[in-house]
């Protein structure tokens, strides 16, 4: 490992799963009203963040809801992979990601679901793995919610988000309620914006054949304040480095 933070991921077998950079588009996203959804940041930069795993071929499976490894059912159209199976019964899902993975010194790695996406019938199984030491894989593993029901993961839909993460940095939060008052600087600008956001949303409703543009105050957007001073760490992107190839590795 170098001195800069690093994902490693050391291929198991000959074909493993595709890993790509965390994509900023939904489909659900895209077909809101006036692509509405396309103007929340929170759920953008949360899109863009970590890499994915993409399911190496199309295939669908239901369960019947009995705790069996037979009791998951899985039918392949085309290609067939062994790096999709029920491997730990109870309606589990499992997929094989074909890597060992190594993370900077301190960092786990946070194994999880796509950001703002859902599937019907089945939910992802989340975990995060101390990859700055173990010498053991890991699998992505989905369980289903409703039995007799068939899932179907396309060709290289993400199944996995891999998401770096520093060990025990959460709990070096401390966690404390206060009254807003406290902070009278934060609680006048508080009061502010949420007067102007109430007044804003009553001339929508006199005006609702405004411009999509003008149906949105976008200052966190923008990461400015009512007066438009900005917040000089402000992001509205993320920008993913992708996994290089041994041969264009520069390490």
């Amino acid at each position: 490992m170098s001195d800069k933070l690093q994902i490693i991921a050391y291929p198991l077998i000959e074909r493993p799963m595709k890993l790509r950079r965390a994509a900023r588009a939904r489909e659900w996203m895209d077909a809101t009203v006036d692509h509405f959804a396309n103007r929340c940041l929170p759920l953008l930069i949360a899109n863009q963040t970590g890499w994915d795993v993409l399911c190496p071929v199309e295939f669908r499976a239901r369960w019947n809801g009995k705790p069996a490894k037979e009791g998951v059912e899985i039918r392949f159209p085309g290609e067939k992979s062994e790096l999709i199976s029920a491997h730990f019964g109870s309606g589990v899902l499992t997929f094989t990601l074909g890597y060992l993975f190594r993370t900077s010194k301190g960092h786990n790695l946070w194994c999880k679901g796509l950001a703002n996406t859902a599937k019907d019938a089945i939910a992802p199984l989340e975990g995060i793995i101390e990859t700055d030491w173990a010498p053991y894989t890991f699998t992505m593993n989905w369980r289903f919610t409703r039995k007799r029901t068939w899932v179907t993961f396309e060709k290289d839909e993400p199944v996995c988000r891999l998401v770096p993460i520093p060990r025990q940095y959460a709990e070096e939060f401390d966690a404390v309620i206060r009254p807003l008052s406290d902070d009278k600087e934060l609680a006048r600008e508080h009061i502010r914006w949420s007067r102007s956001r109430g007044d804003f949303n009553k001339e929508l409703e006199v005006d609702r054949f405004r411009r999509p543009a003008e149906k949105w105050q976008g200052h966190y957007m923008r990461g400015t304040h009512l007066d438009g001073r900005r917040f000089s760490d402000h992001r509205i992107k993320v920008l993913m480095s992708e996994f290089r190839e041994p041969g264009d590795d520069d390490g």
